[in-house]
């Protein structure tokens, strides 16, 4: 397998150091528009083989990203840049007769009339709606192969196919205990993205309704995370999964949960107040006197410390994981499937802080399972489409393994 990996941020360097590990491909292509980025990526591996380079690319120019395909005759294209470029990378990979695989979906865009009642462009849409193309190519999207979305939903098919005869509810539930020691305010996660999912309308599956939105941060709840996490708040975001998830598990109701605190929850709201969560450019007088356009949301992101480089300064554990309620043999059951990395491992092990590296580790074993044919398929796929025991056995391979909750119990 030949891969084409776009983006070398926190999250791209990361899934280099798992893949290097790993034998199951013969050339990872590392791409981004920063080639110094690439180049530094590829230059901290231990690759006397050779199976890194670094090139540049912009992951806007859908023609330059297809030509880079043919050129280095890759399988798949793995998209590690954010959302923006979901849409020219995924149908590069499409005339390129390459496979495709992201870790975030293609944007949302509100109702304009009823944004708190009603979805308008869901998380996704765009991606979906050229799935016969995908499907005549017989090439495989895999769309939102992350941690979450990516592994939540293989926990949900996991337990669809082994735990439950019946589900009533499915619920992902992030929580973490995370600390940054010399800052007031430094997301571990891109916030980009993180002002993207949590300041849009977040959406809720019914059964009986089908999609529908509510305000940001509703339904607020203290779910208690594992391996000494303990209670968080929780409260609702916009996230693939409910879009994932409903078209694969029959459950009554899908909802995505994310534990961000008050403090957190403030801040965010004070740069919508502000308007500096906007992505449209607006004009900026220099120094010199000449103007420039920029996005507001892009200035939040550069005055913020890169997550990629606080993992020295980090403490903690994160945990993504499944909350599945329903009925096996007759009888109410009720269980969280999890996964927890702690950042003082992750850091020793792999030099990648915790929240990166339990995003970047999922799409390295999908790309194996991948290399293998365990994995395979035509269209644009959800992780829920594919079996789920591969997957869970191959990440426990790889030294990461995940744990089971039921009843105040706890099982690996």
């Amino acid at each position: 397998m030949r891969v084409l990996l776009v983006g070398a941020g926190g999250v791209g360097t990361a899934i280099t150091r798992i893949a290097a590990r790993r034998d199951f491909f013969g050339h990872f292509v590392v791409a981004d528009y920063d080639l110094a980025r690439a180049e530094a990526a590829v230059a901290a591996l231990d690759d006397d083989g050779g199976r890194f380079t670094a090139r540049r690319i912009d992951a806007s120019d859908q023609a330059a990203v297809t030509a880079l395909l043919a050129e280095e005759r890759c399988d798949v294209l793995l998209n590690a840049t954010d959302p923006r470029f979901v849409m020219p990378l995924f149908e590069a990979a499409l005339a390129a007769g390459s496979h495709y695989m992201d870790m975030a979906m293609s944007l949302s865009r509100p109702d304009a009339a009823q944004p708190y009642a009603r979805c308008g462009v869901k998380l996704g849409e765009e991606q979906f709606a050229r799935a016969d193309a995908w499907e005549r190519s017989g090439r495989l999207a895999l769309v939102g192969m992350g941690v979450e979305p990516g592994l939540s939903d293989v926990f949900a098919r996991f337990a669809a196919d082994e735990l439950f005869d019946e589900i009533e509810e499915i619920g992902i539930r992030d929580g973490a205990d995370l600390t940054v020691e010399g800052y007031d305010f430094a997301p571990s996660f891109s916030i980009w993205t993180t002002i993207e999912e949590c300041l849009n309308p977040p959406v809720v599956y019914e059964r009986e309704r089908g999609w529908f939105t509510t305000e940001p941060f509703s339904e607020p709840e203290v779910f208690d995370f594992p391996e000494g996490i303990g209670p968080v708040e929780c409260v609702n975001v916009e996230h693939e999964e409910v879009l994932l998830v409903p078209r694969w598990v029959d459950a009554g109701r899908v909802t995505f949960k994310y534990g961000l605190g008050d403090d957190f929850i403030d801040k965010l709201k004070t740069l919508h107040a502000l308007g500096l969560d906007a992505t449209e450019p607006v004009t900026v007088r220099g120094a010199d006197g000449a103007t420039v356009r920029v996005s507001p949301r892009d200035v939040v992101a550069a005055c913020l410390p890169d997550p990629a480089t606080l993992g020295e300064r980090m403490t903690g554990k994160t945990c993504a994981g499944t909350w599945v309620k329903g009925v096996k043999g007759g009888r109410p059951r009720e269980v969280y499937l999890y996964h927890v990395v702690d950042n003082q491992w992750s850091m020793r092990t792999y030099g990648s802080q915790a929240v990166v590296w339990q995003t970047a580790v999922n799409p390295v074993v999908a790309l194996e399972l991948m290399a293998g044919g365990v994995w395979a398929g035509t269209g644009v796929l959800g992780p829920e489409a594919l079996p789920p025991r591969p997957f869970l056995d191959l990440l426990t391979a790889y030294g990461s393994p995940w744990g089971t909750r039921e009843y105040g119990s706890e099982q690996g």
